[in-house]
């Protein structure tokens, strides 16, 4: 692609007109003047890059090109072929007739390894979606804002200290250069949950004094070790049970529950957190090194205490609620009812909304409709900065649980604990496996 036609597209896209409010509903609003049919191509298309092609990346990139009738998938990197040949196919059945013209994959343009994420963002595209493992997100989204591209980054941004400390440079960036950086926090995009939290913070329920949030569910599933695999190849493809690679469970799944507990302190940061953890349950080479249960106390400058606990234990009750208390009333929080109720303390319900549907299945396309609808406007969204906060809450949580310590906000911003192994390659030794001792392991 030649740098004129680049440069047209760029201009393009951060100068077209804005987009109606009718991609909160999942339909675009053209601008005034502006046909479908003039977006088929050309300079109106936006170019897509999946950067992590496993069942997150390929929703996303469904999702994406959703979100608006020019946008079109050309570019796929992944560490494994295989999973990228899975992608193409499921996304293009989801996409059916559209597929076509919508996703135009060449073989050129599919690229495997470590170094994939460069290929791909260098390959032409306007967008990427950020969809690889977390321990590599900061990596791979200071590249892509370097890169003057527009960014989906998936949640958790990070797994560690310096993970989040890049990942804000990186947002930082991204404002100065008009770049969006929109992260995967998919309840802040649910129109239910949306509503729920706007009465928390129109002071329906009086000032928040507690929060509790759960996130307790079952065991992830575990690939066997097969014989031609690497150490390094079976801890990716056991990904979610190693720490180095996810964060440990509460901040790879719980964390959304972690960034709701945020969204209902107003995103006020904690000043400190206690947590308890282990493992109760877990056993076998394929449950790596991460604990199954957390407990947090959250600490703040006010004197509130808000809690969050999480649990990945087979054969134990699911619950996936929030429990938000105010001085006046509280409010029970579940997108995947959808349940949202607020009660006064002698028992009535004072709010209980109608109309919203499906908030879990809606809120995914949402978040892209708003997206891709911002970078047409010429306002992209940037909200990495508070994912990245929101993501700190859980690392320093399992900071906390892991060391039997309190971690204050200022220490787990500043930590030094770097997980992710540099120039990490084949022949890179796989991280150790070791397991955490509260009382033992030492924060650093």
């Amino acid at each position: 692609m030649s740098e004129a036609t680049s440069v047209t597209r760029r201009d393009f896209l951060t100068t077209s007109a804005a987009v109606g409010a009718g991609a909160l509903a999942g339909a675009l609003i053209l601008p005034k003047g502006l046909q479908a049919a003039a977006w088929a191509g050309g300079a109106d298309t936006i170019r897509i890059g999946l950067i992590g092609c496993g069942g997150r990346g390929s929703g996303a990139a469904v999702q994406a090109l959703r979100a608006d009738p020019a946008a079109t998938l050309v570019a796929m990197g992944d560490v494994f072929e295989e999973r990228i040949t899975a992608s193409l196919a499921g996304i293009s059945e989801e996409m059916g007739e559209d597929a076509k013209d919508r996703v135009q994959v060449s073989t050129e343009h599919r690229f495997v390894g470590f170094e994939s994420y460069k290929q791909v963002t260098d390959s032409g595209v306007d967008v990427v979606l950020l969809t690889g493992y977390p321990a590599f997100r900061p990596q791979h989204l200071r590249y892509a804002v370097e890169a003057g591209k527009h960014v989906f980054l998936e949640k958790p941004v990070a797994v560690d200290g310096p993970g989040i400390r890049s990942v804000i440079e990186s947002a930082r960036m991204a404002k100065t250069k008009n770049q969006a950086c929109l992260t995967g926090f998919c309840w802040r995009f649910a129109p239910g949950m949306r509503e729920a939290f706007k009465q928390v913070h129109s002071g329906a329920i009086g000032d928040v004094s507690s929060v509790h949030t759960t996130y307790h569910s079952g065991t992830l599933s575990r690939r066997p070790r097969q014989p031609e695999w690497s150490d390094l190849e079976f801890q990716l493809r056991n990904w979610w049970h190693f720490t180095w690679l996810s964060g440990d469970h509460i901040v790879e799944q719980a964390v959304h529950s972690v960034d709701r507990m945020a969204w209902a302190m107003n995103d006020e940061l904690p000043t400190k957190v206690t947590c308890l953890g282990g493992r109760a349950a877990r056993s076998g080479a394929e449950h790596g090194n991460v604990f199954d249960h957390f407990a947090a106390i959250y600490e703040y400058e006010n004197g509130c205490r808000a809690h969050h606990t999480c649990r990945q234990i087979d054969s134990s009750p699911s619950d996936n609620t929030d429990y938000i208390y105010g001085r006046n009333a509280w409010m029970t929080v579940n997108g995947w009812g959808p349940t949202y109720i607020t009660k006064a303390y002698k028992g009535d319900t004072i709010w209980k909304p109608s109309g919203f549907r499906d908030d879990a299945g809606r809120m995914y396309q949402v978040e892209h409709d708003e997206l891709f609808a911002s970078i047409r406007a010429g306002k992209p969204i940037n909200d990495a900065e508070r994912g990245a906060n929101s993501c700190l809450m859980a690392i320093m949580a399992r900071q906390a649980a892991y060391t039997g310590q309190v971690i204050t906000w200022e220490q787990a911003m500043g930590s030094q604990e770097s997980l992710v192994p540099e120039n990490l390659s084949w022949d890179t030794p796989a991280p150790p496996v070791v397991v955490a001792v509260p009382g033992q392991t030492k924060f650093s």
